[in-house]
């Protein structure tokens, strides 16, 4: 019958957090993102350390500093229903890892250059891979992005964690053409992303959920030095 392979105790964290979402009533929102600008931008940074998963967290950090609401969880008090307002931006970022994923967060994105960001992530990222981060340095984010573009995934939706009001996914770059007046034959080749945001639907509404995407594709697109 093949041979069983009880969980560690990475994989039953993921496991019972994953279990405890299943009652909340989430929603997804997608929308393409154009790239050519950004990853322009990434190619002039990436001397200097910084990484591609730094320069999506403070983007996104920034985005969400316009729209607290996505920055928000769902909370009870005295048996009384309400939304808990984080005023830190806390992004967690998921990694994989040997017999598991966690999230390294980066604390303040919307704060701190790209620089320090980008520095901070890959002393992350290593201490992800070596088993050494403290509980502060995994379990403080207050939005999560899970990124798997690196392994040729174009679109997907991520499960919304515990605690947690929204999630990004980010799929991988492709090419495609687009209509443009100034170009021969009236087109060109473009980069596009697609992201899709989950979100707790007690708080977040599918407005805001847009308001937020169109946010981001902005400053992804059109107001780079925003990311400086």
């Amino acid at each position: 019958p093949g041979d069983f392979v009880a969980f560690t105790g990475m994989q039953k964290a993921v496991s019972n957090n994953m279990m405890a979402t299943l009652n909340i009533p989430e929603f997804r929102v997608s929308r393409e993102i154009q790239m050519d600008a950004f990853d322009s931008l990434y190619q002039s940074l990436k001397p200097k350390g910084v990484t591609v998963s730094a320069m999506l967290a403070k983007a996104v950090a920034l985005a969400i500093a316009k729209h607290p609401i996505i920055n928000s969880s769902y909370l009870e008090q005295g048996g009384a229903p309400g939304i808990q307002y984080n005023q830190d931006i806390n992004i967690a970022m998921a990694v994989a890892i040997d017999g598991g994923l966690i999230t390294p967060t980066l604390k303040y994105a919307n704060e701190r250059s790209m620089v320090e960001l980008g520095e901070n992530w890959k002393e992350l990222v290593g201490k992800a891979k070596t088993g050494t981060l403290s509980p502060d340095e995994y379990n403080s984010g207050t939005f999560t992005i899970s990124n798997m573009g690196m392994f040729g995934v174009t679109d997907f939706g991520a499960i919304l964690p515990a605690g947690s009001g929204g999630i990004l996914a980010i799929g991988g770059t492709q090419e495609t053409i687009v209509p443009d007046s100034a170009a021969v034959l009236g087109l060109k080749k473009v980069k596009k992303m697609k992201v899709t945001l989950t979100c707790d639907h007690r708080q977040i509404y599918g407005a805001d959920a847009a308001l937020f995407l169109k946010t981001l594709a902005d400053i992804m697109e059109n107001k780079l030095d925003m990311l400086s």
